[in-house]
């Protein structure tokens, strides 16, 4: 993209197969090609990074209509989606009974990226004021999902997990644990004993974003060997937003 590009951003639902496409289209670009990731389901011919929970999810995109292209996407699973997968996704790495015994109202979170050019400006804030949107009219309470660090070498990571394992973890009750297959502890090296600068630098944009909204981890890590990510579950409590982090992204009350 030219320096001088000026982007024009429309955020929309994903309505027919064409657009889910578009969705999947982006998504290998970024966690098949860039992030080397792989799946049952990836049709490396036609560039499409898909799994068998898309057809039961709302998928957000938002184009550059400047050059006429899907730049950013999310996904969006409700409880009643959820109930006609058999279940959330995030259910195949976390145990998530605490958060359904909440009964309130669920939203998983997933799949979020953003083409290279478009990172570090705008694009994800508009992705997270249409996400406001969406919260808002489904009467969303608590939004969750995994989000991932690079790279399946926990040792590497082991300053950034354990920031958030000491300054993040979610409250007892919505501390949901990831299975033991793959399951990794966290708090891997005392407080005391890491830059907690350098391990901010380490952590994602995307799980700074959920931080900033008061987002709260679970209690462990889980290693996804075949997507080539160390994942954590965020868990964000509508109810116990402040005004700030409300504003950050849009309206959500």
């Amino acid at each position: 993209m030219s320096t001088g590009h000026v982007p024009r951003f429309r955020v929309a639902m994903a309505n027919t197969d064409e657009d889910l496409s578009k969705a999947q289209a982006l998504r290998y670009e970024v966690f098949v090609q860039e992030l080397g990731g792989s799946g049952a389901l990836v049709d490396h011919e036609f560039g499409l990074e898909r799994d068998c929970f898309d057809p039961y999810f709302d998928h957000m995109l938002l184009y550059d209509d400047a050059v006429n292209k899907v730049v950013g996407v999310y996904r969006m699973l409700r409880m009643a989606q959820a109930e006609s997968a058999g279940q959330f996704y995030s259910e195949n790495a976390y145990d998530l009974t605490l958060l359904r015994a909440t009964g309130r109202n669920l939203l998983e979170l997933g799949r979020s990226c953003l083409h290279a050019d478009y990172r570090g400006g705008t694009a994800m804030m508009h992705l997270w004021s249409a996400l406001a949107s969406y919260i808002d009219y489904h009467n969303i309470e608590i939004m969750f999902g995994v989000a991932s660090f690079h790279g399946t070498d926990t040792k590497a990571l082991a300053m950034p997990l354990s920031l958030l394992y000491q300054r993040h973890l979610a409250p007892e009750a919505l501390r949901v644990k990831a299975l033991q297959k793959n399951s990794q502890n966290m708090n891997l090296i005392p407080e005391d004993r890491f830059d907690r600068k350098i391990a901010i630098r380490q952590v994602p944009a995307l799980i700074k974003g959920y931080l900033r909204l008061g987002g709260v981890v679970g209690e462990n890590a889980s290693v996804d060997y075949a997507f080539n990510t160390t994942d954590v579950c965020l868990v964000m409590d509508i109810s116990v937003m402040n005004g700030r982090q409300k504003r950050i992204y849009g309206s959500i009350s």
